[in-house]
């Protein structure tokens, strides 16, 4: 079974919609995922921020790969982050975004996410391409 770990913004709703879509498509599929709010919790003022670093990162070691959302206004800090740990770990990524034609277009997308780790697709192409890495 392959272990996933999805990534996106998590403060807007809208987003916290799209990264659960993800992951409602990943179980379909029959793969263990991990999605930051519902497994480690959102940050709180007062709260001690380390558990839930810990096991962000702890997570990222365990995934088989990583699947991000990233677009339109830029991607979060703790998206960034999640990115570039994986990237060093040499965790395959693929990066959601909604139009591949105009990504260039009002840095839409960071270009740290320019690499040959992350895999840029739509996600109406996300079943397909998980199809593909399921096996």
């Amino acid at each position: 079974m392959k272990k996933v770990y999805i990534a996106g913004k998590l403060w807007d709703i809208k987003d916290r919609v799209k990264v659960e879509e993800i992951d409602k498509i990943c179980k379909a599929l029959g793969m263990e995922t991990f999605l930051p709010h519902r497994d480690a919790g959102i940050y709180e003022e007062g709260i001690d921020p380390l558990p839930i670093f810990k096991k962000d990162r702890d997570m990222i070691d365990w995934c088989d790969f990583m699947i991000a959302l990233l677009d339109w206004q830029g991607i979060s800090s703790g998206t960034a982050w999640e990115l570039g740990y994986a990237h060093a770990k040499n965790k395959p990524i693929i990066g959601i975004v909604e139009d591949k034609e105009n990504l260039n277009k009002k840095y839409r997308i960071c270009v740290m996410c320019f690499n040959d780790s992350v895999k840029l697709i739509e996600m109406n192409e996300l079943k397909k391409e998980l199809e593909k890495a399921r096996n």
